[in-house]
């Protein structure tokens, strides 16, 4: 029986991406300061000269699974964080943007095998978001720790084997799509 985890401790040949939406960024720029100490004192270089972590900003959490998916389709990171926050309001845009951004995070991870963490917060109010971001706890440490476990945990498993690709094939005959149908 073969048992596979990741491990904290082998961050040295490890590269990331990090996607914060600056919507809400009362919350996100708590959560990315959080995610960067976890990162760093995990053995990472989180500086801006950084060849380990590279940073994308997109407008909001809606936006993120395509600059993930285009990140990912790079094959330069072992895993790639997603982080923000989407606070329900009066109307049903937090249904949609929610479902969206959480249906095509997972999207990525499936079809590019590059785990993405999946680091948005979904809230009911400004007050649950920041003690998510801080007051509490912050969430964006863990975001980090999870990168770093997923990403050590891909790197120990067998290699694919891709004899036979037909589960792997598109219903036109392709091998993982093109572009994402998020």
């Amino acid at each position: 029986m073969a048992v596979f985890e990741g491990r904290l401790d082998r961050t040295k040949d490890l590269r990331f991406a990090i996607v914060t939406a600056r919507f809400n960024d009362l919350i996100t720029d708590k959560l990315l300061n959080a995610c960067k100490d976890s990162l760093k004192r995990h053995g990472l270089d989180v500086s801006d000269e950084s060849e380990q972590v590279d940073y994308a900003w997109v407008p909001g959490c809606f936006d993120m699974p395509v600059v993930a998916y285009r990140m990912a389709l790079t094959r330069r990171y072992d895993a790639i964080i997603c982080l923000g926050a989407v606070i329900k309001g009066q109307t049903p845009h937090f249904d949609y943007v929610s479902k969206k951004v959480s249906d095509g995070i997972a999207q990525v991870m499936m079809q590019t095998g590059v785990p993405v963490v999946f680091g948005v917060l979904t809230t009911d109010t400004m007050q649950q978001a920041l003690e998510r971001a801080g007051i509490k706890e912050n969430k964006g440490w863990s975001f980090g720790m999870d990168a770093i476990e997923m990403a050590s945990l891909v790197k120990t498993l067998p290699p694919l084997n891709l004899g036979d690709t037909s589960s792997l094939m598109t219903s036109e005959g392709k091998l993982l799509p093109d572009r994402p149908s998020f």
